[in-house]
C-alpha cells in the first residue's frame, strides 16, 4: 500500500503533496450544485462581482475536499480505518477560480488507541496554499491508522 501504518507516522513527518491542481469553474460548479449550496457567492458571476472580492468565490468544502484527498496516496491510502473528525479547519483566504492549490502534510500527534490496541490515532496538519503562497486551508484531523502488526 502506498500509505503508511502508525508505526511511520511520526510527529513531525511531512510530507509535501503533488499534483498540485487548478481549480476550475466546472470544479466550482459542479461541486456547489452537487451538494445543494445555493450561495450566490459560488454560482453567480454577476452577484460576486458586486462583493468585496469582485469576482466568484471556490467553495470551500471543495477547497477542504481536496486539501484532504490529495494527501491520502502519501498518507493514508490503504492503511487507514477511518476519519474520527477535525479538530480545526480555517479558510484565512479564498480561493478563486484558476487558482492553483498546493497542499502539504505534517503529522502533528500520535498516540495508541485505547479501546483497539492494534491501531493508531494519527493527527495530521493539511496546509493548502495558493501559487500566491496565501494558505487557503489549514486542517487538523484525526485518523485511525493501521499498525503493521495488525496487517
Amino acid at each position: 500500500m502506498a500509505g503508511k501504518y502508525f508505526e511511520e507516522l511520526q510527529v513531525g513527518v511531512s510530507f509535501e503533496h503533488e499534483p498540485a491542481r487548478t481549480v476550475t469553474e466546472t470544479d466550482n460548479l459542479l461541486f456547489t450544485t452537487l451538494t445543494h449550496n445555493s450561495q450566490p457567492l459560488h454560482l453567480d458571476r454577476e452577484f460576486a462581482e458586486n462583493t468585496q472580492f469582485g469576482q466568484i468565490l471556490v467553495n470551500s468544502i471543495f477547497t477542504l475536499g481536496f486539501v484532504v484527498g490529495v494527501s491520502v496516496a502519501d498518507t493514508t491510502l490503504g492503511t487507514t480505518i477511518g476519519n474520527l473528525g477535525f479538530d480545526r479547519v480555517e479558510f484565512p483566504n479564498p480561493v478563486f477560480i484558476g487558482d492553483t492549490i498546493r497542499v502539504s502534510t505534517k503529522v502533528v500527534d500520535r498516540r495508541e488507541s485505547r479501546s483497539r490496541p492494534e491501531w493508531g490515532i494519527v493527527t495530521f496538519e493539511h496546509v493548502g496554499t495558493n501559487q500566491r503562497d496565501q494558505v487557503v486551508c489549514r486542517a487538523l484531523r484525526k485518523a485511525m491508522m493501521l499498525k503493521k502488526a495488525s496487517t
